[in-house]
């Protein structure tokens, strides 16, 4: 009976020592297995904050371009807005320091323009008297000074209505179109300075109407009327301050990819 037992004992401890490879090798096997789809795992993980690192680089670089874009439209802006208000102060003070040196052409001049613009209206008291013609040009000039547009292009439009051979006409029909320009009604104000153009031909004030027509056309975004009309101010006037900022604004135009 004794032995009987130890028999099965031995064939028990036979059997385990027979099934201990083919569990290892199992163990090992799941090992691997586990090994594998932990760095699969890990590797996936990888990937996926890679991609999200790639995303966020590219959505970083696309802010720092719009950045840069909006950076540069602002320094634009700030340039022309210094460029206008500079252009602007400087023909104020020569129109306030030469105004009044201006030939007074009244006692000369016979009006050869078609009068029938004003055929309808009554005749003032003394439509050519010098002093009435100055004083009527500085009474909208000084509202123009005080930043009062509306009641300024009144005043300017009524000037030419009662004195449209003045020595002053061109200089007020030129500030029409200073205040269309600088109330940024840019299709209006090319309207002004082509009247300037066209019917004053013999003003000083070409160069300044050809170069603000350049301007109106550069805010319109036709750089191609805009670089024309600026080259036409260059090379009729090269001498000119006009002449200098419109080489400035076509470099500009240029530096701006236009």
């Amino acid at each position: 009976m004794i032995k009987l037992k130890l028999h099965h004992v031995a064939l028990f401890s036979l059997a385990g020592i027979m099934a201990s490879p083919s569990l290892i090798a199992d163990e090992e096997a799941n090992e691997k297995r586990i090994t594998r789809l932990e760095k699969l795992v890990e590797g996936q993980g990888l990937v996926d904050m890679y991609l999200r690192l790639e995303t966020l680089q590219q959505e970083v670089q696309q802010l720092r371009g719009e950045v840069e874009v909006q950076t540069n439209s602002i320094e634009g802006l700030k340039q022309r807005q210094r460029d206008l208000y500079l252009d602007i102060d400087r023909r104020l003070r020569q129109l306030e320091s030469g105004v009044v040196e201006k030939p007074q052409a009244s006692t000369t001049v016979t009006p050869t323009a078609p009068v029938a613009p004003t055929a309808g209206t009554a005749p003032t008291t003394n439509p050519s008297d010098p002093v009435v013609e100055e004083t009527a040009y500085r009474a909208a000039f000084k509202l123009l000074k005080e930043g009062r547009y509306a009641p300024a292009t009144s005043r300017f439009r009524a000037f030419l209505v009662k004195h449209p051979s003045s020595a002053y006409a061109d200089n007020a029909q030129y500030w029409l179109g200073e205040v269309s320009y600088v109330t940024r009604a840019y299709e209006q104000a090319i309207a002004e300075f082509d009247k300037v153009l066209n019917n004053y031909p013999d003003s000083t004030k070409h160069a300044d109407a050809l170069l603000k027509q350049g301007y109106c056309y550069y805010e319109l975004n036709n750089f191609v009327k805009a670089n024309e009309l600026l080259a036409a101010v260059i090379t009729r006037y090269p001498h000119s301050t006009a002449a200098r900022l419109a080489d400035k604004r076509r470099k500009q135009i240029s530096a701006e990819g236009h």
